[in-house]
């Protein structure tokens, strides 16, 4: 094609000098060619790798990397004011020995939660000869799309049949002992993680997470115990001495992270956090997507677990469950979480 275009063009032309400088030119040409091809490639490649949306500002479109793979990103803090000034995605959340050193107002805030303090170096440098010392879920980005179940063990559950949609999801983060078997149809059958302190420790299998609460240094003391000397009986009630888990699956929320639920979430209501309100802030930080089971009343109003008959209460003196409730429902209307009540 280009000798056709340089023949025509030396027609035209009167000496060698002007076929020299139609040579040049076309050449130019060429290489420019060359050069937005190889440009428009890359930006392609760019924009399959890096999902962009679009925002029009004062100066023209913007672009701004999309947080998740999701249709609704948990992450994103741009679409809610209210979330965007309590959520912190830098908090720590699960303990390792580069984080284990406790800041000063968070270490004397969590000792106070408990009565006899024991030493919490000595303690942690037990812990991670015995368990997974690395960081957990640091794999955001905007190919991940990971949708997680929180089941709490309201009694609203029974009847629900929402087994098979809790099973679909990737996660499944279960709540101290609310079981399984028997309750399939309504609970699911499967557990990625399970949130506990000692006193409602249960037996897992290996495919699931025992995620520590720690309220006290001794609730440490009693994981290394139960995988070691077994000698730990009794905290303020008798809990068991050993567990079956999985020790290469176990982690332990980080202190900081109780107190920024406490500070940023609660805002300082009750005593410190409920389990279930720590496990579903825990959830909005290492999942794309969050369905929230079995939290609330029943359809009249009863608060009960759907494995037992005893009436329980959301209200006590050392949870805010009232708060919780309102800032889970608040959490709702925002998009950062879909409930799921078991009746309409």
């Amino acid at each position: 094609m280009i000798s056709i275009i340089i023949l025509f063009e030396v027609t035209k032309t009167s000496n060698i000098t002007d076929v020299k400088m139609v040579v040049l030119r076309l050449k130019h040409q060429r290489y420019m060619t060359a050069l937005l091809s190889s440009t428009t490639i890359l930006l392609l490649l760019y924009f399959q790798n890096s999902l962009l949306v679009f925002t029009y500002g004062s100066y023209g479109f913007i672009s701004k990397e999309v947080p998740c793979e999701c249709s609704i990103c948990v992450t994103d803090r741009e679409n809610s004011n209210w979330f965007s000034e309590r959520y912190d995605p830098n908090i720590p959340l699960l303990l390792n020995s580069t984080n284990s050193v406790l800041r000063s107002n968070v270490s004397r805030w969590w000792k106070e939660l408990q009565l006899n303090a024991g030493n919490y170096t000595e303690v942690v440098d037990q812990l991670f000869p015995l368990f997974p010392d690395k960081e957990h879920y640091s794999d955001t980005g905007p190919d991940r799309c990971r949708t997680c179940a929180v089941v709490g063990n309201s009694g609203n559950l029974l009847g629900s049949k929402y087994g098979p949609l809790i099973d679909f999801h990737d996660f499944v983060i279960r709540i101290n002992k609310g079981p399984t078997e028997g309750y399939e149809k309504d609970v699911g059958s499967k557990t990625t993680h399970r949130i506990v302190y000692p006193e409602s420790a249960i037996d897992l299998d290996n495919s699931t997470h025992l995620v520590l609460l720690p309220v006290k240094i001794l609730d440490i003391q009693w994981l290394i115990s139960a995988f070691t000397t077994k000698n730990i009986t009794q905290t303020y009630i008798d809990v068991p001495s050993t567990i079956k888990a999985d020790k290469d699956k176990v982690m332990i929320l980080h202190p900081e992270f109780i107190r920024y639920v406490y500070d940023n979430w609660t805002e300082g209501h009750g005593r410190y956090p409920s389990t279930g309100f720590l496990t579903l802030i825990f959830a909005l930080h290492i999942c794309d997507e969050v369905s929230v089971f079995g939290f609330g009343a029943t359809s009249d109003g009863i608060w009960h677990h759907y494995f037992e008959k005893t009436l329980t209460s959301f209200e006590s003196g050392i949870h805010a469950g009232k708060f919780e409730n309102e800032t889970i429902n608040r959490l709702q209307q925002e998009n950062k979480i879909l409930m799921h009540k078991g009746w309409t």
